[in-house]
């Protein structure tokens, strides 16, 4: 196994991670601005309010996405058991 080989391994694992938190990480992202923004409107200034909201949405994000996610993650490992021989010798 060259350093280039662990190179390749290291972004592309990297790449699926990245891939995998995005939709529900932008979920929060996208709620939290939402309620932020009304919270700067209205001037209430509750920390706990935008956290039920943002646990619905990345539920709901993470049901949408899941099925999508999981066959990701599964294809990712399926290549890389069927690569070990190419890897060790």
């Amino acid at each position: 196994m060259t350093p280039d080989t662990v190179i390749h391994l290291g972004q592309e694992a990297m790449r699926i991670a990245v891939l995998l938190a995005a939709p529900i990480l932008l979920t929060a992202l996208g709620i939290g601005l939402i309620i932020g923004m009304v919270q700067a409107a209205t001037q209430i200034q509750e920390m706990t309010l935008s956290f039920i909201p943002k646990l619905i949405g990345m539920v709901l994000a993470l049901g949408i996405a899941g099925s999508w996610m999981l066959h990701m993650l599964i294809e990712f490992t399926e290549r890389l058991i069927l690569s070990i021989p190419e890897l060790i010798g």
